[in-house]
């Protein structure tokens, strides 16, 4: 029994076969862009200037009213 190969994974193949340094820019753009380490001071940056968000931020928050009777 023959097994099924979508549309798409035959694009993909021949796109690779026309195509023979398209992997290895993959990879060097992957490296470019996501394999890499986030610098320390950039992260502690990051984390201070951070704000706290609301539970629902669709409307704006009431303000709290006074109790009964003070």
């Amino acid at each position: 029994m023959a097994t099924y190969e979508s549309e798409l994974t035959k694009f993909l193949r021949a796109m690779k076969q026309g195509q023979p340094g398209l992997e290895d820019r993959q990879r060097e753009g992957r490296a470019l862009w996501w394999d890499r380490h986030p610098d320390p001071d950039d992260m502690q940056r990051w984390k201070a200037s951070r704000v706290p968000q609301p539970a629902y931020v669709y409307y704006a928050p009431e303000p709290v009213k006074p109790a009964a009777g003070s």
